[in-house]
């Protein structure tokens, strides 16, 4: 093995050749794994730019893919590689779907959320275990997700976005039995019953290239974005299997929160269309539609990470070809957004082209409207 000889001080227990260094990176340039392509190795695809006065200033690259029952059906750079991250929570919870079916629509809801740590979010999430139980939560320490809380709140298990689903999964522990110790490692019975749900759709035999452990300590695993969206469009034919559906339409700001992507698309879903962000820069749909009759599942990945306005022209632009209007995020300052065609499939590339990317109170502001001698 060749000892790379980084700059650590002198008396570093973690330099490389020591004990301490087998937790620790081996290059700041990463570590190049056969079958495993980093975000510099994959062909990422332009999804929406920012324009100046017609000069692109942003290009946000990513992923989309659409899949119908277990056919993908469209993929504009569906074969990248990433984690399902939090957009996953409603196959996590599948597995306790039964045990928890007497809880409220609150509680249910609160389960399969990724949501802002306000008042009616942590209650909701407190209210799914005895306060006896509390102590056994293992989300990390975190405040609100709100613009003016970070500097006055203490930091707690509760305020963490994972906290309803960390707390749905030891009360269905309770209820099946099972031991609640460990129960975010990969060694559980909750990770077990996890991949159980994901072969449903994605084949007995499928196994994730990584394992990780997720920003709120429960494993997350490897998928294409094409997979992504096979497992979503499985949402939809299990719609009245259980409750999750349901439960999300019922209480879209429980879900995520105020003004939240996921949340507002529940709310103009009309009970068709289910959403869930995910960290890093994923949004889950599963729509039931027409021209869809085995379940449309469509996933959107952002390359650089989180960035809910990119993702929502996405979105907006994508709904909008199968019907549904969701509004435009709000304005850029003094630029306009434009999607690019290969976001949906090439027979609603027309239909495509009659959605606007601005409102009619947001014009043009970023030119003067007259020609300047120079």
């Amino acid at each position: 093995m060749i000892i790379v000889d980084l700059k650590h001080d002198e008396n570093s227990a973690v330099a490389p050749g020591r004990p301490g260094s087998k937790v620790y990176p081996d290059s700041p340039l990463g570590e190049d794994i056969e079958g495993i392509p980093t975000g510099r190795d994959v062909e990422w695809e332009p999804l929406v730019d920012y324009r100046r006065n017609g000069v692109s200033e942003t290009t946000i690259h990513g992923a989309v893919a659409w899949c119908h029952g277990d056919e993908v059906i469209h993929s504009f750079g569906g074969n990248v590689l990433c984690y399902g991250r939090s957009m996953m929570k409603p196959f996590m919870i599948k597995e306790f779907t039964e045990e928890l079916k007497y809880c409220s629509w609150e509680q249910k809801a609160i389960s399969v959320a990724s949501h802002n740590g306000d008042t009616e979010h942590v209650a909701a999430a407190q209210s799914l275990l005895a306060e006896a139980e509390w102590p056994l939560m293992l989300t990390p320490l975190d405040v609100p997700l709100i613009q003016f809380g970070r500097q006055v709140r203490r930091p707690r298990r509760w305020y963490h976005t994972c906290s309803g689903e960390h707390a749905a999964i030891l009360a269905g522990c309770r209820a099946k039995g099972w031991n609640r110790a460990g129960y975010t490692l990969p060694t559980h019975e909750v990770f077990k019953a996890y991949m159980r749900q994901l072969r449903r759709f994605l084949g007995e035999d499928w196994t994730p290239s990584r394992i990780a452990k997720d920003g709120c300590g429960l494993p997350t695993v490897s998928n294409t974005v094409a997979e992504l969206a096979k497992i979503y469009a499985g949402l939809v034919q299990d719609k009245d299997s259980d409750w999750i559906w349901e439960a999300m339409c019922k209480n879209p700001d429980l879900v995520g929160g105020f003004n939240r992507l996921d949340s507002t698309i529940l709310k103009i879903g009309k009970g068709k269309v289910i959403a869930k962000e995910g960290a890093d820069g994923l949004l889950g749909m599963a729509i039931e539609h027409p021209d869809y009759p085995n379940g449309l599942g469509v996933v959107i990945k952002i390359a650089h990470g989180w960035n809910s306005q990119a993702t929502w022209y996405v979105a907006r632009a994508i709904l909008g070809c199968l019907g549904i209007e969701l509004r435009n995020p709000y304005p850029l300052n003094r630029q306009k957004a434009f999607v690019v065609p290969g976001i949906v499939p090439e027979n609603l590339h027309s239909i495509l082209k009659t959605i606007p990317t601005w409102d009619e109170w947001d014009p043009d502001q970023d030119r003067w409207l007259y020609e300047v001698d120079l």
